[in-house]
């Protein structure tokens, strides 16, 4: 029996996969290697890459014009900037693959003779241009993972790559397809450590195309969970695929690890005979944001980039990116942590990054609170909203000053801080979403446990500002008209220096929103 996978490239016998080919233009790919063009594909990590390539290889040799070769340069990474050695791996890697995908053993003959003669700076030049003359087909290398190299090993590479460029296709590959996680349409190729730019654009200015290999589209999404309808009979219904596209926005990973999960793991999803549904497809999301599965915790571990902080800090503050450099926005975007939505700008890629990201932050500050009686729930197990409220005030003003210092985002610390808290309370059977976005001057949260549903909403008083309280008010009531709630939360993080401590300023008060709705107001 088939199933959805996360790991690795996608076998059409094992797993439910759409058509690899058909999700580049293959006519597009296959009229730049008829123009003898050397190109870059780019996209996300776990978006599917490989899995095109490979069949792409596979759809190359089983023609008669083109003999292919797919080459994964990964390996090249542990040696970093030592040139000789890195180019070592990769004429290797390359060698090997003409051996076991074209039948070549007298490839790995050649790469032997040539790095006993060669050294890193001529080396998979040299292999290539030997390899390819005499050949009966011309040559396609499909470079994989080639962002792995940095610094001396990747300008090593691509400008061996751009001096044998003229002998193309004699005596030299006709076309090379680099692929990797970034466009690297500039080749602003940086030292290991990220410090410093080494060179600019002149290491491959023999680059013709750049194609970037999207997402799935919502039909693309139905269309794969589709294929376990027909092999098991077992249906999703139209609210569980609406809402895996919702969570997903297509991110294939994401896709298939939320459809594994409610299909393959969970106890009610794994009995045939009952549909996959919209409350199993919210628990599979729960599952994989709260245990942080690998790719999710990949992302989360790009946070602590400064370039990414740059973007990530003001989108979560909801305030303007300013001078960010455009190389980092562009980078998020790679990274498939951020993308352009039409008539929004620069936005979260998706819900579930949208969660994982606070939450990935918050972690500290949540490893770093004392132990919280909670004293907000009733009797019965409910949550008592006027109790919360007690319990938060009276955590903030005996933790709230010295939490400030854990948090990572100096900006945001306050939110943060807050999420901390109310992470450690949805502990007992809750959830706790997040709405953020550049410019809007507030982070929204909405909190439900059981029936209850609590929405707040977070500003920032910073110096030289008016008081956000009649801003926020009105804000607030457009989040609590969505919600269709008639009450909730508005906090205000008073920011400006020279104010007296937490535990002296925090207050609360009534408000009545301009729509009459009733807020309580938390000035912290």
């Amino acid at each position: 029996m088939r199933f959805f996978t996360t790991e690795g490239p996608v076998r059409a016998a094992d797993n439910y996969c759409l058509p690899p080919l058909q999700r580049w233009d293959l006519d597009e790919v296959l009229g730049l290697i008829e123009q003898k063009k050397y190109f870059l594909l780019h996209a996300p990590r776990q978006t599917g890459k490989t899995s095109c390539l490979l069949a792409l290889l596979e759809y190359l040799n089983q023609g008669e014009r083109y003999r292919a070769v797919y080459a994964n340069l990964e390996v090249a990474q542990a040696y970093r900037e030592q040139v000789d050695k890195g180019m070592g791996a990769v004429v290797e890697q390359i060698a090997r693959g003409a051996r076991d995908q074209l039948g070549d053993a007298a490839a790995t003959g050649l790469a032997r003779e040539v790095l006993q003669s060669s050294t890193g700076g001529t080396a998979v030049g040299e292999f290539l241009n030997r390899w390819c003359q005499g050949a009966a087909r011309p040559t396609v290398p499909l470079l994989d993972e080639v962002d792995a190299l940095v610094g001396d090993t990747l300008i090593a590479l691509l400008r061996q790559l751009r001096a044998g460029y003229p002998q193309r296709p004699t005596a030299f590959p006709q076309t090379v397809i680099l692929c990797g996680v970034r466009d690297l349409r500039d080749y602003r190729i940086h030292a290991s450590s990220e410090s410093a730019v080494i060179t600019g654009g002149s290491a491959f200015n023999i680059k013709a195309k750049s194609l970037r290999l999207g997402d799935f589209t919502a039909p693309e999404v139905t269309a794969l969970l589709t294929e376990h309808t027909i092999e098991t009979g077992q249906v999703f219904t139209p609210e569980a695929l609406a809402r895996v596209w919702d969570l997903t926005r297509g991110q294939p990973w994401l896709v298939n690890a939320l459809a594994y999960r409610a299909c393959f793991e969970m106890p009610q999803g794994r009995d045939r005979t009952r549909p996959i549904t919209l409350e199993l497809i919210d628990e599979a999301k729960e599952y994989l944001i709260i245990n942080r599965v690998t790719h999710l915790d990949q992302l989360a571990d790009k946070l602590r980039e400064e370039r990414v902080r740059r973007v990530i800090e003001p989108m979560l503050a909801g305030t303007q990116l300013g001078q960010v450099p455009e190389d980092d926005i562009h980078y998020l975007i790679d990274l498939g942590l951020c993308r352009m939505a039409p008539g929004q700008g620069l936005t979260i890629a998706n819900p579930i990054y949208r969660e994982v990201l606070p939450r990935a932050l918050a972690f500290t500050s949540q490893a770093s609170l004392p132990q919280i009686s909670p004293t907000w729930l009733n009797a019965d197990g409910t949550l008592n909203p006027a109790q919360l409220l007690d319990a938060f005030l009276a955590f903030w003003r005996r933790h709230g000053q010295p939490l400030l210092g854990s948090a990572p985002y100096h900006e945001i610390a306050p939110h943060l801080v807050l999420m901390a808290f109310l992470h450690r309370v949805i502990h007992g059977g809750g959830t706790l979403e997040r709405e953020y976005a550049i410019g809007s001057g507030r982070m929204d949260l909405c909190l439900c446990y059981g029936a209850m549903t609590l929405a707040m909403e977070l500003k920032v008083w910073r110096n030289g500002a008016p008081d956000p309280l009649a801003e926020g008010l009105t804000q607030l009531d457009g989040y609590l008209a969505g919600l269709g709630l008639n009450w909730g939360w508005l906090i205000i993080f008073d920011r400006r220096t020279g104010q007296p401590p937490i535990a002296e300023r925090t207050a609360t008060n009534a408000q009545s929103s301009p729509q009459g709705r009733q807020i309580a107001v938390i000035r912290a």
